[in-house]
């Protein structure tokens, strides 16, 4: 428990934990953006209307 509160407390490791999260929420937004666009066609390959 005291190295976690530890590490809580190194604002260098939140600084790196955040940017970590900003990376990973910009990665989801695009590839829920390239889902958006290229769903319809995705789709029309799989499944023959």
């Amino acid at each position: 428990m005291n190295k976690f509160s530890n590490w809580l407390k190194n604002e260098e490791s939140g600084q790196g934990m955040v940017e970590y999260g900003l990376i990973v929420a910009l990665i989801a937004i695009v590839i829920v953006a390239a889902l958006v666009v290229l769903g319809p066609e995705i789709a029309s390959i799989y499944i023959k209307r």
